[in-house]
């Protein structure tokens, strides 16, 4: 249902899809006891490279409860990123030197696996780097920015880390607040697993189109009804955005979009 049409991001995410399809079984220096296999999985996981959560299709020892996001199973030795044309950035396994590091797209901290462009100096969750530039339907389309001037839906404030703007440009959300949102309901999230309930239950959530309401207070008459409609269907979409920073574009998972979704 949701692409991208950045050519760069498109390729490779069509290139990890490939590789899935053709090997359902690798092996990977972060662990070298065992082979990990492919699966996919509606409940969220930690990853063990990147150490960020994550959901839908990864890479996973079933011995030793041993997880990896897509991207940090088959990462690219190099990277180029089109909000920093200048850089070059490399892989690998820890961050370098002894100092707390933070992804430039996040703002969160860079515990395992990365993108570092050593002349300047900027990191990138590898789930970060290979985000989406567009998500798409036939109704909406929402926007990956490294930077707005307007507010941002959920937190109220500009320029916080990158983030999905709608195409009328009056819904926008942070990639670093889909974080801060996916980590306060990942306990809730985590304890319904080990319960046995099932996240696609949304009852009592909520709706998206409520929650987007104070996003045309200032909207004119004139133009409300057009606006409203646009950001109401993006909202809609923010699952996909949350699938996205969680490592898997596809993985349109309704029910825990609805959880996080309700705390905005």
């Amino acid at each position: 249902m949701y692409s991208s049409s950045n050519s760069f991001h498109k390729d490779t995410n069509n290139s990890m899809m490939m590789s899935s399809m053709k090997y359902s079984e690798i092996s990977h220096f972060g662990h070298p006891k065992h082979k990990l296999r492919f699966e996919y999985s509606e409940f969220p996981f930690k990853c063990d490279g990147c150490k960020e959560i994550g959901i839908g299709s990864r890479y996973k020892c079933s011995i030793c409860d041993y997880d990896l996001h897509m991207q940090c199973a088959m990462p690219s030795p190099t990277l180029f990123h089109p909000f920093y044309p200048k850089c070059s950035f490399r892989f690998l396994s820890r961050p370098p030197g002894d100092i707390p590091r933070y992804c430039n797209a996040c703002e969160k901290v860079v515990a395992g696996f990365l993108y570092h462009c050593v002349s300047c100096g900027f990191d990138l969750h590898p789930c970060c780097a290979k985000l989406p530039m567009l998500l798409e339907d036939d109704e909406v389309k929402l926007y990956l920015y490294k930077k707005v001037s307007s507010p941002c839906h959920r937190c109220g404030q500009k320029g916080r880390s990158w983030s999905y703007r709608s195409k009328c440009k009056k819904y926008n959300l942070h990639v670093a607040c889909v974080r801060d949102m996916i980590i306060e309901s990942w306990h809730e999230i985590y304890i319904g697993q080990s319960k046995g309930r099932k996240m696609a239950d949304t009852t009592g959530i909520p709706t998206i189109k409520n929650t987007l309401q104070a996003a045309h207070n200032n909207s004119s008459r004139s133009k409300g009804k057009k606006v409203r409609k646009c950001c109401e269907i993006a909202g809609m979409t923010v699952q996909a955005v949350v699938s996205a920073v969680l490592g898997d574009p596809t993985a349109l998972i309704a029910g825990i979009a609805g959880s996080l979704m309700s705390r905005a």
